[in-house]
């Protein structure tokens, strides 16, 4: 099957390719701007590298050299398409010595006036049958975003795995059951997990923490300094961080704006401290700053509210859910763990840690009136880390005396995305499994 979203002429290629990584497309340092969108590819070698876009000019790559992996020396190079009629497709083409060797369309960003869709799962580089089911998936629901919340390769966030488990599932040359094209046809952002982030030891894993290498995010983070990122160690701890750039650590925390939403993304790992007061004003300020936007969406890999047996403890971002209710946040979307949940809408007032490493208590008060339609009172979490590696807790699907008072839904016998339609003031979300079955639909007007 030809795909649906790329062009034939991707076979301009002849001989041997100069890239490794064929383009995708990346939000930049760009939170706002509509018009504008990043390309981003990988090469072998350092070379003569430009990208145009629909008004034809050639823009130079820049270049990044990555030498601090196992893998062979390489390049990352970017380069920013400007005049981009928000919401619609565009032509654009990398050459190489003045030759065009890739060629595809993209979709614009979308503007505050136009509906969007945004696909969003969680821990699915397994290079398994069931990512590319979801992937698959995710490429018949038609999205003009895709947002994985965490685990983006396993298992320890390396070059090696995102060359076998992230680019050939979702930037492949053609849009099949094995994998699709998506990455270089619509916006992919994401968020890094505990096992994007968890390999520290750089002389063991020198081509550890790709996520900082590979993704072109926002800088309008918190600024980390010596805190709150991962304590590298080991032999090429100085030379990653040259490679990284301003990267890291700062591409794990930033916000941005997509159709008439605002997101904020956040590095949910136990690294760092969101009782951090620095911290804390960081993502008040932000969702203060989110302006005309109608909605505003929170993502982070570890969920606060979560039934699941696994990870039960690791609620450290339960410390966020005053900032979260005060700045007026209708949905936070987590991964982490393997299945799906929806809560009922709630607030939630911190009292303290708990009695285990990770836990908060405190008190929540639950709109248990919510039926599915409607404005809710309270804030809704979503936890959709269903979308390829193994599920948890299946013996609690249908259990109810085992999920917490705040659950609503508990799916854990299914591989699921989340679909999120935004129209105007009314929003539609929607799971649904590999097959395409519904698995849960709620809807919220304004």
């Amino acid at each position: 099957m030809r795909s649906l979203f790329l062009l034939a002429s991707v076979a301009l290629l002849s001989g041997q390719s100069p890239l490794l990584v064929k383009p995708y497309l990346q939000l930049g340092d760009n939170p706002t701007d509509a018009s504008r969108m990043t390309v981003v590819f990988h090469a072998a070698a350092p070379g003569k590298f430009t990208v145009t876009g629909p008004k034809g000019k050639a823009i130079p790559a820049v270049e990044q050299k990555i030498a601090a992996t196992s893998v062979a020396e390489h390049f990352v190079y970017s380069a920013e398409l400007t005049g981009l009629k928000p919401g619609a497709e565009f032509l654009y083409s990398v050459s190489h010595d003045s030759k065009i060797i890739f060629q595809a369309k993209g979709l614009a960003r979308k503007s505050a006036g136009q509906p969007s869709r945004t696909v969003i799962f969680g821990d699915s580089g397994q290079d398994n049958t069931p990512q590319r089911e979801i992937a698959w998936r995710t490429v018949q629901a038609k999205p003009d975003m895709v947002f994985i919340v965490g685990d983006i390769v396993y298992s320890r966030g390396l070059v090696s795995e995102y060359r076998q488990k992230l680019y050939p599932v979702y930037n492949a040359d053609t849009d099949s059951p094995n994998g699709v094209g998506l990455m270089r046809s619509r916006l992919f952002t994401g968020v890094p997990g505990n096992h994007d982030t968890v390999t520290t030891d750089t002389t063991k894993y020198p081509d550890a923490q790709a996520y900082f290498l590979y993704w072109k995010q926002p800088r309008n983070g918190p600024a980390l300094g010596g805190k709150h990122q991962p304590l590298l160690q080991g032999d090429h701890a100085a030379a990653f961080k040259t490679s990284a750039g301003s990267a890291f650590p700062n591409a794990a925390n930033y916000s941005f704006d997509y159709g008439n939403a605002h997101w904020t993304m956040l590095d949910g790992n136990d690294y760092v401290d969101w009782q951090d007061p620095a911290l804390q004003k960081w993502v008040a300020d932000d969702l203060a700053k989110a302006g005309k936007a109608t909605w505003r969406f929170i993502g982070f890999h570890q969920p606060g509210f979560n039934s699941s047996k696994a990870h039960f403890s690791q609620q450290q971002l339960r410390w966020l859910a005053p900032i979260f209710e005060k700045g007026g946040v209708d949905v936070v979307f987590s991964g982490h763990v393997h299945n799906y949940q929806r809560s009922y809408p709630l607030t939630f007032t911190p009292s303290g840690p708990g009695a285990k490493k990770g836990e908060v208590d405190g008190a929540w008060k639950l709109d248990q009136a919510y039926a599915e339609k409607g404005k809710p009172k309270g804030v809704i979490y979503i936890v959709t880390g269903a979308g390829g590696a193994g599920l948890y807790n299946p013996e609690q699907d249908q259990n109810r005396a085992t999920w917490q008072p705040f659950t609503k839904l508990f799916v854990s016998r299914n591989h699921s995305l989340s679909i999120l339609d935004l129209n105007g003031k009314n929003l539609l979300f929607r799971q649904l499994d590999g097959k395409g079955q519904e698995l849960d639909r709620f809807e919220i007007a304004k």
